[in-house]
């Protein structure tokens, strides 16, 4: 749910890369934040989101670390444990896997082992998704891996909104976030709203209200998602399009509010269909509103292989407008 109050300023024209900045150059006016990465300093990021910080910040406060993920992670985590309030960018999803036994045994777990006394209030940044044409190996899309894990919050901000506002509500929490960038957002442009000052981690947002079928979604599909609605207006048929933005904790309320108002749902996730973040949410949906549903839950994923790197190969593999335009027609047929 965004926090607004009346205002009288324009909407700013921004990309999603610049309000990640913006809200980077923010939180680094509190002493205690610093960002740390690879390539983050001098050449401003692999996809150029900290491009100036480390001119404006100094080197203290814009780290560039060698090529050991487990190693800056951990140090993220120490920095956490001492008072600091560190940013952690990890290049892309796939190189998180290197960090994974700080993030699952350390990161998550302190809070626990330790009896309460020992908070982690570290944030995690990276790229995920396909779509680019970068082959199997940074194409993935894991973050329903991580909100699998307790003890850590999971975000995919897929609005201009969402990402100039969730860094400072992850900052705020005393527990680890881990924020998913879909890599083919930093080129969306569009407006800020101004009335948003804030954003909260804890509520799915309605973004098109519809009265046939929810379309449920998060992060990259977002847009796919939308598109797939103008489509379907055309004949007709009224999708609501619900962007989930936190994945662990999911809203389960404002997903059974929307499934009772539509009796139906499709649910578009990038990652594999097998075990995917899309099956919870499915298997949520039937335990908490199956008779609200007057069709099967349906679910739209990539492909069960490993990510092509053939452009046309790649986009068969992925859901697009097309295949969730098919799914909602079968489930209001």
């Amino acid at each position: 749910m965004n926090t607004r109050r009346a205002s009288t300023k324009a909407p700013l024209p921004t990309t999603y890369r610049e309000a990640l900045r913006e809200a980077l150059r923010e939180a680094l006016h509190d002493e205690r934040v610093f960002l740390m990465g690879e390539d983050v300093g001098r050449y401003g990021g692999c996809f150029g989101v900290s491009l100036g910080l480390l001119e404006e910040f100094g080197p203290d406060r814009i780290r560039d670390t060698p090529l050991s993920e487990s190693a800056f992670v951990g140090a993220g985590i120490g920095a956490a444990l001492g008072g600091m309030r560190p940013v952690v960018e990890i290049m892309t999803v796939n190189f998180s896997l290197l960090a994974l036994d700080q993030i699952l045994n350390n990161a998550a777990t302190l809070l626990h082992m330790s009896g309460g006394q020992l908070s982690v209030p570290v944030v995690i940044r990276m790229t995920t998704g396909a779509g680019r044409q970068l082959g199997a190996q940074h194409s993935h899309s894991l973050e329903g891996w991580y909100a699998h894990i307790p003890g850590i919050r999971v975000l995919a901000p897929a609005t201009l909104d969402d990402a100039r506002h969730m860094l400072a509500a992850a900052l705020a929490d005393p527990d680890p976030v881990l924020i998913f960038e879909h890599g083919s957002l930093y080129n969306a442009a569009g407006v800020l709203d101004p009335a948003v000052e804030a954003v909260d981690l804890d509520s799915a947002a309605v973004r098109r209200p519809g009265k046939d079928v929810s379309v449920i979604t998060y992060g990259g599909s977002l847009p796919k998602a939308m598109v797939a609605a103008d489509v379907l207006s055309k004949d007709g048929i009224s999708a609501e399009v619900l962007d989930l933005r936190a994945l662990r904790p999911l809203d389960d309320a404002t997903i059974m509010e929307s499934v009772g108002r539509t009796h139906r749902a499709v649910i578009v996730d990038e990652a594999w269909r097998s075990g995917s973040l899309a099956a919870e949410v499915s298997a949520r949906i039937t335990e908490q509103a199956f008779y609200d549903l007057d069709a099967p839950v349906q679910r739209v994923c990539s492909a069960e292989v490993p990510i092509p790197y053939a452009q046309q190969l790649e986009k068969a593999a992925l859901p697009q407008p097309e295949s969730i335009v098919d799914a909602v027609r079968l489930a209001v047929s």
